[in-house]
């Protein structure tokens, strides 16, 4: 194959990997708690015909630049930006934005943690404080049956009024995780991701202490997308895959060229 084809052959894969994630971040541009995703890319090896500095056969100098072919690229990963997206203001008591660093932990249904900023909350049939998908917050945290409102403090501390009581009673204590590494971090979709070696174990506090950020009540976070980027992007990705496609069509000619000539 000409090495014109190869190359430009990565090039193409490697914008309609690009194509992917901008079409993923758009899709989720209003997707509580996301965030975007970008693709990392890196040169393929060289094929060094000859090295810089060493010595020329024709004059006895030294090459200043020597000769190296580069052999297109490729995608070496894809990584999540942890931005903090815009905090929407919705009015409704069970929800919860994540302000700054941390992570909301939940017990999923085969017993590990996942870990989400996503703070629509809400509870179950017997009172305990559980996320959009059903899973019950780490550390629990149970409302009685009797509360008529509910407070969380930007501390995480959840006390609520009872009917009969309009003195307010503590009830449980909302955490946040860290990570050292949340690129680390395996995304599992239903806005959950889990630890992985990479992310590092989770440090747990409460919400404002050290590294942590602050929750707000009656609000969420909003997607981290920028729309307006994206579409800049997707337009760069586009004519950089068409150009590819380009080179592709002019080496297809050159070879054919070549045939003809050789007849």
């Amino acid at each position: 194959m000409n090495p014109a084809m190869w190359i430009s052959k990565t090039g193409v894969q490697a914008q309609d990997a690009k194509l992917q994630a901008i079409a993923n971040n758009l899709a989720n541009a209003n997707t509580v708690g996301f965030k975007k995703d970008r693709v990392v890319f890196e040169d393929l090896f060289y094929s060094v015909e000859q090295q810089p500095g060493t010595q020329r056969a024709d004059n006895n100098t030294l090459s200043p630049t020597g000769v190296q072919l580069g052999n297109g690229t490729h995608m070496t990963g894809t990584q999540k930006v942890f931005t903090d997206g815009a905090t929407q203001i919705t009015n409704n008591k069970m929800d919860v934005a994540v302000i700054g660093n941390g992570f909301l932990q939940v017990r999923r249904p085969n017993g590990e943690s996942g870990y989400t900023r996503a703070g629509q909350l809400g509870v179950d049939q017997n009172g305990v404080l559980i996320n959009a998908q059903g899973l019950p917050l780490v550390p629990q945290v149970t409302i009685p049956a009797t509360a008529t409102s509910i407070t969380i403090a930007e501390n995480g501390t959840v006390s609520v009024t009872t009917q009969g009581n309009t003195i307010p009673q503590e009830v449980g204590q909302l955490t946040l995780s860290s990570f050292i590494n949340p690129t680390g971090l395996l995304a599992l979709g239903e806005n959950l991701f889990q630890e992985t070696q990479a992310s590092g174990a989770p440090t747990e506090g409460r919400p404002g202490d050290a590294q942590f950020g602050k929750l707000k009540q009656g609000a969420l976070e909003g997607s981290n997308v920028q729309v307006v980027e994206e579409m800049v992007d997707m337009i760069a990705a586009q004519r950089t895959y068409e150009m590819n496609t380009k080179v592709l069509s002019a080496a297809d000619n050159m070879l054919q060229y070549l045939a003809q000539a050789a007849r």
